[in-house]
């Protein structure tokens, strides 16, 4: 799961980093306006964290921008203004939830993973395709219900093939998307072919035979 955490505070974008981390989410940052949209357009994120006061604009004009370029990554504002018209104008534009400063980052966490169970389950707490099982809370996989055990970048792939099933998603936007670290420094896309074939092998080992897809020159396709 990929998150960009839009905040300009340091401290505050630091807590929020290490906390997501701890929980396996990877995280790319912006700490102003420009750069939020510069990474916006560049890359695709599971949940987008969005502080309403930014340098060179603000939260909600990033927002209204996302959204009449048709981006739908899934977004939670972020404000120290605890105003009915500040709510209520991020949600007309297009937020999925706000949050008010100060909060607990426990409580932002859960938030993010209800954002993304609806975004990917329709609000259920598991994701089903076929003989394969995702249970969400968990990050744990299950085929014909055994267990398959996955590391976190293979989870992560598997998620983001299943949740473009029949799609053919290229080789860039999987390292974009599974890589741990910001998605600009990403070296290269080789190491994707290796998580491939390791999560392939995972998956006939438990009955799934073939269900991912080499499209050649393109990338490749869950299909099931």
């Amino acid at each position: 799961m990929k998150l960009l955490i839009i905040e300009d505070e340091l401290s505050l974008m630091a807590s929020i980093v290490q906390y997501f981390t701890q929980e396996k989410f990877g995280c790319d940052t912006a700490v102003s306006f420009e750069e939020g949209i510069r990474k916006i357009e560049d890359y695709q994120y599971d949940c987008i964290i969005l502080d309403i006061n930014l340098p060179g604009g603000n939260g909600l004009q990033l927002l209204r921008y996302l959204r009449q370029n048709k981006n739908r990554d899934g977004v939670i504002i972020l404000s120290a203004r605890d105003s009915l018209d500040d709510r209520i104008a991020g949600l007309d534009i297009g937020a999925d939830d706000y949050l008010t400063k100060p909060f607990h980052l426990s409580e932002l966490s859960a938030r993010v993973k209800a954002l993304i169970r609806r975004k990917y389950a329709e609000g259920a707490s598991t994701l089903e395709i076929g003989i394969l099982k995702v249970d969400l809370p968990s990050r744990s996989v299950f085929s014909n219900g055994q267990p398959v055990p996955l590391s976190k970048i293979e989870y992560d792939l598997l998620l983001f093939l299943m949740t473009n099933r029949n799609r053919v998603v290229s080789r860039q936007a999987i390292a974009e998307h599974v890589h741990d670290g910001p998605a600009e420094q990403i070296p290269s896309t080789d190491f994707v072919y290796s998580h491939i074939k390791n999560l392939k092998r995972k998956l006939k080992e438990k009955g799934c035979h073939d269900i991912i897809q080499t499209v050649y020159g393109l990338g490749y396709k869950l299909s099931l």
